[in-house]
């Protein structure tokens, strides 16, 4: 057997092995954020005892995770967008993965501004990805800024027709705006494509009652 053949099969032999150890990963992964949903405690225990056989990238994932759930979820966060910026964190895809469940966790934690730049960091890789620009106007939406988050909602909208998150939050940052009768608009068409959402149907009432205080305040005769 020539040099350049055993080399030719030693490289196919590693990238046998290579492609096993990702897939055990991904298994052990998997089975890690499985276990948060049952038992959290024991899913970040189990996960810490994983990245001391190598702190490998699938168990500091599991890590951050399991904290979030726990409700350390700054924590879980900080350590997500570490994991995005590391030299092993992966495939562009699964560092803006990383980095959008950050932006999320930041929401639940109550910081918006981290959120913000967390889900802008996401959108460079994945730019107008639909659930990343309705977070990120969730995340202006908690700030008040309205005029942004409408921005981000109306990019959504338009990579992703009939999106019913964008069209209620879209209604709600146009409540605020005084803009009432397409906030009326966008919370109907909310309601087509989710017609049970109680947070839609409350929405609608807001809305409803807006409109009747404003034609109210414009019939209303003027005193002397």
């Amino acid at each position: 057997m020539s040099i350049l053949a055993a080399t030719a099969i030693s490289i196919a032999m590693l990238q046998n092995v290579s492609t096993d150890f990702a897939q055990r990963e991904a298994t052990r992964l998997d089975a890690c954020i499985a276990r948060i949903d049952v038992d959290a405690e024991e899913a970040y225990e189990d996960a810490l005892a994983w990245s001391f056989e190598g702190n490998r990238p699938g168990a500091r994932q599991c890590v951050a995770l399991a904290l979030i759930a726990l409700g350390q979820e700054a924590e879980g966060a900080a350590r997500l967008e570490e994991l995005a910026n590391a030299t092993d964190g992966g495939t562009m895809e699964q560092r803006a993965l990383y980095l959008t469940q950050a932006g999320n966790a930041w929401l639940v934690a109550g910081a918006p501004e981290a959120a913000i730049v967390t889900l802008t960091n996401a959108l460079k890789i994945m730019p107008d990805e639909p659930d990343l620009l309705v977070d990120r106007a969730s995340a202006r939406i908690m700030l008040q800024k309205w005029p942004e988050a409408i921005k981000d909602l109306d990019r959504a909208l338009e990579a992703l027709p009939g999106l019913a998150a964008a069209h209620q939050l879209r209604a709600e940052a146009r409540l605020n705006m005084n803009d009432l009768q397409p906030a009326l608009a966008d919370v109907k068409a909310a309601m087509a494509a989710e017609p049970d959402n109680i947070d839609t149907l409350v929405l609608r009432g807001r809305i409803r009652e807006a409109i009747r205080l404003a034609d109210v305040k414009i019939i209303a005769p003027q005193t002397e």
